[in-house]
């Protein structure tokens, strides 16, 4: 009877669990900008770090199974524009750049995305999060859930970067 009603009572919590909604095409296709970043491992986002990234654009193909990416890094401070596919397997996106990475795209406005992912560069895995947005501006509350997401997945409040003091890497 306690493991009958112990199943009950787990396929009632995972009922009330609210699955994410599968962003459409539409709100990831487009030019967004880079506004924050941070990682646990803050020297590989800061200027000059692998994972420091100035996101321009994405376009979904296939119902967004295929992700391009277009975005600038900076190499021996100089823009180098970078073209990559990630491939969505299940909710996430895996890539290979500065070594393997998932990354999974969460919305918080109609403007703005954040974005969380894993890099693993062989050595140590290293957890990291941009704020884009479509413009140049986010809202304060854009932030707030931003911080929010950030401290959910372990990653240091201070660690955060302003990408828009450093980005001038072209449109």
């Amino acid at each position: 009877m306690k493991t009958v009603l112990l199943t009950l009572l787990l396929g009632l919590v995972c009922a009330a669990q609210e699955a994410p909604a599968e962003l459409e095409p539409s709100q990831i296709t487009g030019d967004w900008r880079s506004i924050l970043t941070a990682a646990d491992n803050k020297e590989k986002i800061e200027e000059g770090g692998l994972l420091r990234a100035y996101v321009r654009q994405f376009e979904c193909s296939d119902r967004c199974s295929s992700l391009s990416i277009k975005f600038y890094a900076k190499i021996q401070g100089e823009c180098t524009l970078v073209n990559i596919l990630a491939q969505r397997k299940g909710d996430v996106y895996h890539v290979g750049y500065m070594g393997a990475n998932f990354f999974e795209m969460l919305p918080i406005s109609d403007s703005t995305l954040a974005i969380y992912g894993e890099n693993s560069d062989g050595v140590k895995i290293t957890k990291v999060t941009h704020l884009l947005a479509k413009g140049d501006g986010v809202t304060q509350e854009d932030i707030q859930q931003y911080e929010e997401l950030n401290k959910e997945r372990g990653i240091p409040t201070e660690n955060i970067e302003d990408l828009t003091e450093t980005d001038d890497c072209p449109q």
